[in-house]
């Protein structure tokens, strides 16, 4: 029985894709997914910067081999099952098995950089019919690698973090600040305004404005 191409299949969704990035944007914050992906909102400091500057020599689409081993840099990959897509920063095949790498400023071993690298190998899987078993995390700064095994826990994760940003742009809503240590160090802080916008600050800012409102203006 003929069957049609993948990459000629309809999406299982009519809703826009999900980037792959937004995978780690939204576990590491909702808030800073949504600003970035729903606000349009972004900002540099000298963390993005510098990552920006590191991913310079995996942004151009080149195919080669090394040490024996075919490897494609920046390859476009999609999900039609989670109607998720993104690009690669290098994709290896070690013995014709795909083994994707992500590249990361800073520290290689965060849960939220293995989440979206997972999210690759789904796509792998899908487009190439094919089971990617593992693959890594490269510390620009540190020039090493850790390996990350897509065990069942990690994958089923990865589905749920899926589905919560599929969910959060559909209700197209701003999540809640949350003010704590994963701020300080956010390119997005001024635009975010944690401190005056976390819950706590949120609710006696607006116990304050109607104190201040007159009856005729409620």
């Amino acid at each position: 029985m003929d069957t049609v191409p993948w990459w000629e299949e309809e999406p299982a969704s009519n809703d826009a894709p999900v980037l792959l990035s937004m995978i780690e944007h939204f576990s590491y914050c909702p808030r800073q997914c949504a600003l970035i992906h729903i606000e349009q909102a972004y900002d540099d400091n000298v963390f993005t910067l510098q990552g920006k500057e590191g991913h310079e020599r995996v942004d151009e689409p080149i195919s080669g081999v090394t040490n024996g081993i075919r490897f494609e840099r920046a390859l476009p990959l999609f999900s039609h099952k989670l109607n998720l897509t993104g690009k690669a920063d290098l994709i290896e095949f070690p013995d014709g098995i795909p083994y994707p790498v992500e590249y990361k400023h800073g520290k290689s071993g965060h849960g939220h950089a293995e989440a979206q690298l997972c999210g690759q190998a789904l796509c792998l899987e899908e487009m190439l019919g094919i089971s990617v078993p593992k693959g890594a995390l490269y510390s620009l700064k540190t020039h090493q690698r850790k390996e990350v095994q897509f065990t069942e826990s990690l994958r089923q994760r990865t589905f749920e973090l899926i589905a919560e940003v599929h969910r959060l742009m559909k209700q197209y809503s701003l999540p809640p600040a949350v003010n704590d240590k994963r701020c300080a160090n956010c390119s997005l802080i001024e635009i975010c305004q944690p401190t005056l916008f976390a819950q706590a600050n949120r609710s006696r800012l607006i116990t304050e404005w109607k104190r201040s409102l007159t009856p005729e203006e409620f």
